[in-house]
């Protein structure tokens, strides 16, 4: 695909900003995602909102704390949760964060009717969308997280398939269809717990245009096996050839950061770019993107600032310790040589890498509003972006906006 860009000519803060393409958004599923597509006799068991009464709910390194009470007590608030087999999950202020102010970006347990509608609602969503200088929007998913661990951990895994597959028909078929097409641009999950299935899964949906695929970052912390191992050839190799991306958000390893596990989530949140630097680190010395040259992988809200040191160090790693750290045939060339060719990283607030873009790679960079997540720049996107890359040229600035994002997630919107 050629990506027709401005001419380098101007700098500034008053220039026009191409509306953006986010490869990194969130919905919240609305209530008939997998009621309306299980056979009935899995509807029982499978997932389904109820709105219960909760108090106490805390974050702890990943882990969520709470209370179920009475419904007639007067402690805590109501909240709609996510119901799954013997799973619970209250909807959360954090994650539904839109609109708020940062203060107001709590721990509060809320219900649909208190969430800003953009976050669950097709029409909604896009004009939100509007209002933030967004032309396309790649969506992560909520209840199963970041790449469909809650159906891995459940329990019965024939209504998990069917879970993983409703999931993938709704983004396709609704979420991104008739108003959303071309605007919402799907990514699917996978069934984590089986390569072969998840090639399918990658296959069947590719057959009806998707191109972007979520997967953990660090799949062994989930327990399961290592890309080292030659377990997630078909998985793989499927989304080499379909042109699928790999897409890993920070958390998709159900672990973030932490020094402690009473360490506050301050502390996670700002190391929350290791995974993802533990990760790439994982893939370019692992051989998969030699085996697949054409193979795209997606650091979705990794940020940047970091790659340019790491890099530096696997380049002198590479040439230093080439005698026993790695397998030398599997990575023939400098991993950074890896990293340009087929990594893309994304950002919403990094100066820092920004300042060291050329060190970066500045065909390897997305951006993302993160909507509806309490970092989330909505509704002020354009204005945070433009003073962000006031010292770059037009045709930087449109490869940052859209151009990459264009050519990683292969759309047709230029």
């Amino acid at each position: 695909m050629t990506i027709t860009a401005p001419d380098p000519t101007t700098t500034g803060t008053d220039r026009v900003i191409p509306k953006f393409v986010s490869v990194d958004d969130h919905v919240i599923e609305p209530a008939g995602v997998w009621q309306d597509r299980l056979p009935d006799k899995h509807k029982a068991a499978g997932p389904r909102l109820e709105r219960l009464r909760v108090a106490n709910l805390a974050f702890n390194g990943m882990q969520y704390s709470f209370d179920i009470v009475d419904s007639s007590s007067e402690e805590g608030k109501w909240a709609d949760f996510w119901c799954y087999e013997d799973l619970k999950v209250p909807m959360r202020r954090i994650i539904t964060a839109v609109g708020f102010p940062y203060e107001e970006r709590t721990m509060l347990p809320v219900t649909y009717e208190e969430m800003r509608k953009g976050c669950w609602d097709q029409a909604s969503r896009l004009a939100d969308m509007d209002v933030n200088h967004t032309e396309a929007s790649l969506c992560f998913p909520t209840f199963p997280r970041f790449c469909g661990q809650t159906f891995m951990e459940a329990k019965d895994r024939e209504l998990a398939l069917l879970c993983v597959k409703a999931y993938n028909d709704w983004m396709v078929e609704e979420w991104c269809g008739g108003a959303g097409q071309g605007r919402l641009i799907p990514l699917i999950i996978v069934p984590l717990w089986d390569a072969e299935l998840a090639a399918e899964e990658v296959r069947r949906n590719a057959a009806r245009g998707v191109h972007a695929v979520a997967f953990s970052e660090i799949p062994p912390f989930l327990d399961l096996p290592s890309i080292h191992t030659g377990y997630w050839e078909p998985f793989f190799q499927a989304c080499a050839d379909t042109d699928t991306v790999i897409n890993m958000h920070i958390g998709s390893s159900s672990r973030m950061p932490a020094t402690s596990p009473d360490a506050p989530a301050g502390v996670q949140a700002t190391l929350s770019f290791n995974n993802a630097m533990g990760s790439l680190a994982d893939w370019i010395f692992s051989g998969v993107l030699v085996r697949h040259p054409t193979l795209k992988l997606a650091y979705s809200e990794g940020q940047m600032g970091w790659i340019p040191y790491a890099m530096e160090r696997a380049d002198s790693v590479w040439k230093e310790f080439r005698g026993w750290a790695f397998d030398k045939e599997s990575v023939p060339e400098p991993p950074s040589t890896y990293f340009r060719r087929q990594v893309f990283a994304c950002f919403f607030r990094d100066n820092f890498g920004l300042k060291n873009l050329q060190d970066v790679g500045v065909d390897n960079v997305t951006f993302e509003t993160d909507y509806p997540h309490s970092d989330s720049t909505w509704p002020d996107t354009e204005d945070v972006f433009r003073t962000m890359v006031a010292d770059l040229d037009d045709a930087t600035v449109y490869k940052l906006a859209r151009g990459n994002a264009i050519r990683m997630l292969s759309l047709d919107l230029d």
